[in-house]
């Protein structure tokens, strides 16, 4: 939001070490640690604008798809609707709601429906878009983005880019009120840049794997894969893929991916979920655990103050959040151009 000349007033989350990373980093920006569904509408300052990124983990393949209402955390959502619905006529000009692509086929497509139905009844039409980080960062991590505008900005056109066939169905449902916003095109998918970001680190620093562990690495992985991986280790210079591991037939594989891009970073809450740094190249193999730096250069974030923070807690704040370029995309061209429109409207000058 930064980026695009938002500032922000308010946050709220309900997790202690998110609330740390928050305030560690941005000093005099406080961030209300507390459950949405006990906040109250006085709570939250007059805003232009109101972004929820409510937990995805019931709407995702991780979470089965439980879906918008049924979820444990999902519920969120309404939770932040509430509180909008109680601002009254202090509501912002845009809301948005932020989530994983899961949530345009969940429930046979009536999540995403009931969300933009509960957008409709808070007085905001609604377009809705997918944009992935990769298209910023070295990270494949397609979201979902959701921007409720009271007077929307129509006339665009549908882009297979940004509103793919999967999603273009929206615009054409008459049980909700949408619009299509003009955009520009969105840059597009990186194919490299992941052995840029990472971290520089002695040989002899702890967290390089042993030899037998690194043995067990290579031999848990399929044919097609080692091959993969003898080619990286005989290039003249060194590349890094990433590999998370995995359960095939029952049995734990390591699996690399081919491509200079990162897997979509998780919280790191289980083994499945953690990413390895494979650095290959010069008849060397080198393994790690991805580092909390690389997770917030992935995030577009490699500023970010992150002293005095453990990697699991940096890996599980960034895992859970949304690429600062994309947030700074959405920002740009969606949510400032209606900020403006409605300043001209009430007869305020805005600088173009």
């Amino acid at each position: 939001m930064e980026q695009a000349g938002i500032k922000t007033i308010w946050a709220n989350d309900y997790d202690q070490n998110k609330k740390s990373m928050y305030e560690g980093h941005w000093k005099s920006h406080e961030l209300l640690l507390a459950d949405i569904h006990a906040l109250k509408s006085e709570d939250l300052p007059a805003a232009d604008v109101a972004w929820a990124s409510s937990p995805c983990t019931d709407l995702s393949l991780a979470g089965k798809r439980v879906g918008l209402r049924g979820g444990r955390e999902s519920s969120a959502f309404f939770g932040f609707t509430d509180l909008i619905a109680g601002m009254n006529e202090r509501k912002p000009e845009v809301i948005v709601l932020e989530n994983v692509t899961g949530l345009a086929s969940s429930h046979s497509r009536e999540d995403l429906r009931a969300a933009v139905k509960e957008f409709n009844a808070l007085g905001y039409a609604v377009d809705a878009i997918t944009l992935d980080a990769r298209r910023f960062v070295p990270q494949s991590r397609p979201r979902l983005f959701l921007i409720g505008a009271k007077s929307p900005i129509d006339g665009g056109e549908q882009d297979t880019c940004l509103r793919p066939d999967w999603l273009s169905w929206l615009h054409k449902d008459p049980e909700v009120r949408t619009f299509m916003m003009p955009l520009p095109k969105a840059p597009g998918l990186l194919s490299q840049g992941l052995t840029l970001e990472i971290e520089s680190m002695p040989d002899n620093d702890p967290r390089w794997w042993n030899a037998e562990k690194v043995a067990q690495f290579k031999g848990s992985m399929a044919p097609v894969q080692r091959e993969r991986l003898e080619q990286f280790i005989s290039l003249p210079g060194l590349t890094a893929r990433t590999a998370y591991r995995r359960t095939r037939n029952g049995v734990p594989v390591w699996e690399m991916r081919a491509e200079d891009i990162s897997g979509c970073l998780r919280t790191a809450r289980g083994g499945s979920s953690k990413q390895a740094v494979v650095i290959m190249g010069q008849g060397e193999l080198r393994v790690r655990w991805m580092t909390g730096l690389e997770y917030a250069r992935l995030m577009g974030a490699g500023w970010y103050t992150l002293e005095n923070l453990r990697d699991s807690q940096i890996q599980y704040g960034f895992g859970d959040a949304v690429a600062v370029p994309v947030v700074g995309w959405v920002a740009k061209h969606m949510i400032l151009p209606h900020l403006m429109a409605s300043r001209k409207s009430h007869g305020i000058k805005v600088n173009e």
